[in-house]
């Protein structure tokens, strides 16, 4: 999903709209600080400016590559930094990409063994289920 900002303030409403996440979503990032609290109408209501759209997106995208939220800090410190180098980012990248190989491994393993589990069972109505002996087995 693309992630534009506008050049025009929006409301919460309609980032959530634009940016296609949920106004929680957005109250979540405001709640532990990856998104600064926006300024506020004379009416009171909360208006983003293109710099928070901007922002907001970058969250956003990180989330859907699967960052944490505190590799995504990491990542906004430096950009806020403003003095961040490309090595930096590659370091905090090639962590993340290590941590998602590492889960892709465990999920193959996970995979297998439900896929054998699975396969001995032959399903029906009798009572003896090997699914469930393997899950009730100690150690």
């Amino acid at each position: 999903m693309a992630f534009a900002a506008t050049d025009r303030p929006l409301k919460r409403g309609a980032l959530a709209r634009r940016f296609g996440c949920n106004i929680e979503t957005i109250r979540y990032y405001e709640n532990i600080a990856l998104l600064p609290a926006p300024e506020r109408t004379r009416s009171g209501h909360r208006i983003y400016s293109p710099a928070d759209q901007t922002r907001l997106g970058f969250i956003l995208r990180a989330r859907e590559l699967g960052f944490s939220v505190e590799e995504l800090r990491s990542l906004l410190s430096l950009a806020d930094s403003h003095e961040y180098t490309c090595g930096e980012v590659l370091t905090l990248t090639r962590g993340h990409l290590t941590d998602i190989r590492t889960r892709i491994k465990d999920l193959a393993r996970l995979e297998h063994t439900l896929a054998d589990i699975s396969a001995q069972c032959e399903g029906g109505d009798v009572p003896h289920c090997p699914v469930m002996d393997a899950l009730l087995k100690d150690g």
